[in-house]
């Protein structure tokens, strides 16, 4: 779609039409407050843009740091300008493109962050707004008012500069990431052009510009590296800055207009004529608010207090900020293989915070904006085609690959089912099936085992079972697409959380060696999570409901388990992970893996426990102040679960048409839906008191289910929810009244497990396998896989010398799993563990005896290969049991900075005859940088011994707090340390 001359007019003449109306009424779009989610750690910016636009022209107020990630953050106190690309809630920084600031006076070419004086300016809360599409700031040092508006492809700047100062605007292209190379070029008295190439998130980011200003351009004056050089109207580098002054005599005002392209500065040239010609800044800031009420209108509320609107229109609006636009006016864009291609009329989009999005904001897009669904997946299809994979998290033509699963996958399938059908659903479900038959992050151990094994993989636990729920939605779509046997191969797939199933804890763990992973704390935050810990990911099976209840032994007993995640200890151990925010128990509501867990209880008969938890999260976690956003926004998820749940219901399943009926917000919600239909939710003696639903009626019709069907809202109709101060505990019950999904044809058996799943043992090790009941468990020791035919196991395993053991299981009408592998390593008897400082519980690598075990950490520390010791000395005692002669001794450590690892600042050897008395025999100084990004292993060798004493100690003495450089200023660092290799 294009905010062009024609529809901005036709917006116009709207506006004017309905303005006797307007005046008593009021329109959506002035409940939202842009500011909400600019403070605490929502990452929001409150700035101008369209919906789903090119452009989000905003002020920025931070150069960097995870809250610097949308720019601005609300208590900060300077601008630096106004640059024309935000990101709307993410957890990593990037964008921040093509920046403009208005000065007075002398021009500085630094911005002020180093505390010398800078081109920045002071602002206040008490002299800035922000609505749709419009933004304004009193810039105090300079004494100019800043307003900005925005079209979709165009940031529209309007500059009030004091009567008697001089007229300037600085451009600067070295504002925010790492440039690649850069250009701007004076075209005419009244335009600029330019180029700014970047590498951050996005690693090869392209932004074309063109800007037309209201009047001509008297003096201007270019800066490479903050140097002026000479030009004639142009200049290039990594380094770009210019500055432009107009003259004062003719009037206070000056309006830019700049519009911007991934394609070329022609295009960016045809982006700005298309949009912009002809309009003021007036005409268009009232057509952006206008486009802002019509899509805010597709849900209408009534009730509820003012600060419920606000929250509510808020959200809405922010799911509403990204995908954003990436072709220009013409349908042309920039591909996932850097070339152009056009994509006609159906848009061409980028912005895919997909780990997020496919939860809740994708699944509201099909209810609301279908029209726009298909164009968002008709863009997955094209980066598919021209960059060989569906998009994980793709940002500006990059893909990034933040984040784990292959989550386009249910986006595609929730629609096809939902019968938006603007694609080709062949070629779509060939992308599908592309993504997760790859050979990366993991795929290759899951395919092979059934799951990803902790040790081979990181965030082995998330990985699995998110793997599974995407297979999940490739069975339906190639079931709904007549091909059975690829339905079949996902179904079985889809069951791969099975093997991760702890049946004597509840929890989701991870298999370590052929066994679990241990030590085992449901609340450690470790790397076989993503984000989280076991309790926020032992609940992540929606695509198979019904056995994830069996597996607990009723759903009684899952209630009491998920019960339980509500009111344990909100305390979590292990690392610290900024994203878990907005604790119940265990239960964090500021990060995605726990959106649809409160849902649950709809599962399980017990729908009033729904109505109560998730009352209680929309009046915590959601406010109007701007830190009212609990945890990241994340590109729209966070404001689309708080959307749904106002409404009163939630996809807790993308890719089934149920929707669990939760507790509305209102009295009254109505959907107006692009069929022409409507769907009303009635919320009858609604009261803050009153949150529990004690009878249904859909379409005048009693009903007793706690779900909705996505065709029963598409049809239109009214549902009706009388509330009450008490639940009603049986409403939701009974078969057919519960929500429910399961897993259709052939039934996988759980892969059987190892105890110990220690890798190495002294002398003998006894191992038990257990299987699921009724099954029988086969095994062997000789490195061929198991079968039928192999030795049936009965009594424990012992095990005297290395051995390599495969086992599996078997069960009449399951499908026998993978053969498993657990390797004992008999440790020599000559070198032993006498003791070693305390190391972190998740960064244990294999217990005691990690530092002889003769197997030696990767490059990649989250494998589970180090033992982690955080702001100490790490020291470990080892005895000899032989007399040999000790001619060299080394301890394997391990530096990645971006991670507070840093390399120890020196290596001492000390030796002693009883154990008790040691004597510093040598110390090796670190060499290598201790500000070299990346991953790097080091031996600290000490070679040339001669030393016959039987107890050696090493200890690897900690390099301190991160330096001032470092992002980590202040905090202790950590040391890794793996093997102990001594020579004779």
């Amino acid at each position: 779609m294009n905010l062009s001359r024609s529809l901005v007019s036709s917006i116009l003449l709207l506006t004017l039409s309905l303005s006797v109306s307007a005046q008593q009424s009021i329109n959506p779009a002035d409940f939202v407050d842009p500011f909400i989610g600019t403070g605490g750690h929502g990452h929001t910016f409150p700035g101008a843009t369209v919906p789903f636009g090119m452009v989000q022209l905003s002020p920025d107020t931070r150069l960097e740091g995870w809250d610097g990630c949308g720019g601005y953050h609300y208590s900060d106190e300077y601008v630096y300008g106004f640059s024309h690309t935000h990101l709307s809630g993410t957890g990593v920084p990037d964008y921040c493109d093509v920046l403009f600031m208005p000065f007075t006076g002398a021009v500085r070419w630094n911005n002020g962050s180093d505390g010398t004086k800078g081109y920045r300016s002071h602002f206040s809360h008490g002299r800035e707004s922000a609505h749709p599409g419009f933004y304004s700031v009193f810039l105090e040092d300079y004494g100019i008012e800043a307003e900005l508006t925005s079209t979709i492809r165009a940031g529209i700047h309007r500059y009030t500069y004091p009567v008697g100062k001089n007229q300037s605007v600085l451009v600067d292209l070295a504002h925010r990431d790492k440039v690649t190379g850069s250009w701007i070029r004076v075209v005419s008295p009244y335009e600029i052009e330019g180029y700014r190439g970047s590498t951050g998130w996005a690693r090869d980011q392209k932004v074309y510009f063109a800007a037309k200003f209201s009047k001509p351009i008297i003096a201007s004056g270019f800066a490479l590296t903050d140097s002026v050089v000479n030009t004639n109207g142009f200049i290039e580098g990594k380094n770009v800055k210019a500055w432009l002054g107009f003259d004062e005599k003719a009037g206070q005002s000056l309006t830019i207009n700049v519009a911007l392209s991934a394609v070329s500065v022609e295009n960016a040239r045809m982006n700005l004529e298309s949009e912009t010609s002809g309009l003021d800044f007036d005409q268009i800031r009232q057509a952006a608010a206008s486009f802002w009420n019509r899509e805010l209108s597709k849900i209408d509320v009534k009730g509820g207090t003012k600060d419920q609107k606000t929250v509510f229109y808020t959200a809405l609006y922010h799911t509403m900020i990204s995908p954003n636009t990436y072709s220009d006016v013409d349908g042309s864009y920039l591909g996932r293989d850097f070339k152009v291609h056009n994509a006609g009329k159906s848009g061409y989009y980028t912005v895919f915070s997909l780990w997020d999005t496919y939860r809740a904001l994708h699944p509201l897009m099909t209810i609301i904006d279908r029209k726009r669904t298909g164009d968002f997946i008709n863009t997955f299809i094209h980066q598919y085609q021209q960059g060989g994979m569906l998009p994980v998290w793709e940002l500006s033509a990059n893909e990034t690959w933040c984040m784990i699963g292959y989550h386009a996958i249910p986006v595609i399938a929730d629609a096809w089912l939902k019968g938006i059908r603007d694609f080709d659903g062949n070629t779509a479900l060939a992308a599908m099936v592309n993504s997760a038959t790859k050979d990366i992050f993991g795929l290759e151990h899951y395919k092979k085992y059934g799951f990803i094994p902790a040790g081979l993989e990181s965030e082995s636990v998330s990985k699995t079972l998110e793997y599974a729920y995407d297979d999940w939605c490739i069975a339906r779509m190639a079931s709904s697409l007549g091909q059975d046997s690829l339905s079949r191969v996902f179904n079985i797939r889809a069951q791969s959380y099975k093997h991760l199933f702890d049946p004597s804890t509840g929890f989701m763990r991870a298999r370590f060696n052929g066994g679990w992973f241990k030590p085992f704390d449901p609340a450690e935050v470790n790397f076989n999570y993503t984000e989280a810990n076991s309790w926020q990911y032992s609940f992540s099976v929606p695509q198979d409901m019904n056995n994830f209840i069996m597996l607990h032994g009723g759903k009684d007993k899952t209630a009491e388990f998920l019960d339980r995640l509500f009111s344990v200890s909100s305390e979590t151990t292990g690392r610290e992970q900024s994203d878990i925010t907005g604790l119940i128990g265990q239960y964090a509501h500021g990060n995605e893996p726990s959106h649809h867990i409160a849902y649950l209880y709809n599962y399980f008969g017990k729908a009033w426990k729904t109505q109560e938890k998730v009352s209680t999260i929309m009046k915590e976690f959601y406010t109007t102040r701007p830190d009212g956003l609990i945890g990241n926004e994340d590109c729209g998820q966070m404001s689309a679960w708080a959307v749904f749940s106002s409404m009163g219901f939630y996809p807790v399943c993308p890719g089934s048409e149920e929707y669990a009926i939760g507790s509305p917000v209102f009295e009254e919600t109505v959907i107006n839906l692009e069929n022409g239909n409507s769907f009303r939710i009635k919320a009858l003696n609604l009261s803050s008191d009153n949150i529990y639903i004690r009878q249904a009626i859909l379409n005048n019709k009693k009903i007793n289910r706690s779900y909705l069907t996505h065709s029963e809202i598409m049809s239109g109709g009214v549902l009706e929810l009388v509330m009450g101060p008490d639940p009603e505990k049986s409403f939701g019950t009974g078969a057919g009244n519960e929500p429910s999904t399961g897993i259709d044809g052939e039934i996988v058996l759980a892969a059987p497990v190892a105890e110990p799943s220690d890798r190495i043992f002294r002398k003998e090790v006894m191992v038990s396998l257990t299987a699921e009941p009724g099954s029988v468990i086969t095994y062997t020791t000789d490195g061929s896989n198991p079968g039928p035919e192999s030795e049936v196991y009965h009594l424990p395993i012992r095990i005297t010398e290395t051995t390599s053991l495969k086992f599996t299981a078997a069960k009449p009408g399951f499908i026998s799993p993978s053969p498993q592998v657990s390797i004992y390593t008999k440790m020599p008897e000559s070198v032993e563990i006498i003791s070693v400082s305390e190391y972190a519980s998740q960064y244990s690598g294999s217990g005691r005896n990690n530092m002889i075990d003769g197997l030696k950490g990767s490059t990649d520390f989250r494998l589970g290969g180090w033992q982690g010791f955080e702001g100490k000395d790490a020291e470990a005692v080892v005895r000899l049991t032989d007399d040999r002669t000790i001619r060299s001794i080394s301890l394997g450590c391990f530096q990645d900075i971006n991670s507070w690892i840093f390399f120890p600042a020196s290596v001492e050897l000390w030796t002693s005859d009883d154990g008790l008395n040691f004597s510093k025999a040598r110390e090796l100084f670190n060499d290598f940088p201790s500000d070299k990004w990346g991953s790097y292993v080091k031996e600290f060798t000490f070679d040339n011994l001669d030393l016959k004493n039987r107890y050696i100690k090493l200890r690897a003495v900690n390099a301190g707090v991160c330096p001032a450089w470092h992002p980590g200023n202040g905090n202790p660092t950590w040391i890794f340390t793996d093997e102990i290799s001594i020579g004779f």
